[in-house]
């Protein structure tokens, strides 16, 4: 069986990053989405809340049953392992992403040189989509519906009070 990890903050998760999850599990028998805690970035949800924000997006948007949502705390190679996976999945927007994501690979193929890195270029109609741009619309109360799952949308009306707009 093949296996591959879709690792991420996720804060929150976005359509974007369903897109690249689905595709993934189109070619892997199982894709395990590895939900971490960003020590560069303050969350604005707990990884409970991420983690629980994607098992119901995958429940409720996709059409696949061989996704799995998990958090973990360690290497990403050591989770690889623990999941008996061979590859990691990167999703990349544009060029601005490849060298941070590129730098990562190199790092992990140092330390596990049997688990793969592979990048997925994102959907065109995602390629602008960002966490961090969606919390900033969200802060200021515009319309982020369309871009994130309905639950994580929910979620950062809470968040915000609902200083939201209307969306149309």
């Amino acid at each position: 069986m093949k296996a591959a990890i879709c690792p991420g903050s996720f804060d929150p998760i976005t359509n974007g990053h369903l897109d690249i999850i689905e595709r993934a599990s189109h070619l892997f028998d199982k894709v395990v989405v590895g939900v971490f805690v960003n020590t560069v970035k303050t969350p604005l949800f707990s990884l409970e809340e991420r983690v629980n924000f994607i098992k119901l997006a995958v429940k409720d948007n996709l059409k696949v049953s061989n996704v799995e949502v998990e958090s973990f705390d360690s290497l990403l190679v050591d989770f690889a392992e623990k999941h008996g996976a061979c590859a990691i999945i990167k999703g990349l927007r544009a060029v601005s992403d490849f060298e941070h994501e590129f730098q990562m690979a190199q790092f992990n193929q140092k330390l596990d040189p049997d688990v793969e890195t592979i990048f997925m270029m994102a959907s065109s109609q995602y390629a602008y989509l960002s966490s961090s741009a969606v919390k900033e619309i969200a802060k200021f109360g515009g319309c982020v519906k369309g871009l994130v799952p309905s639950d994580a949308e929910e979620g950062l009306r809470k968040f915000f009070k609902d200083r939201r707009r209307g969306c149309n």
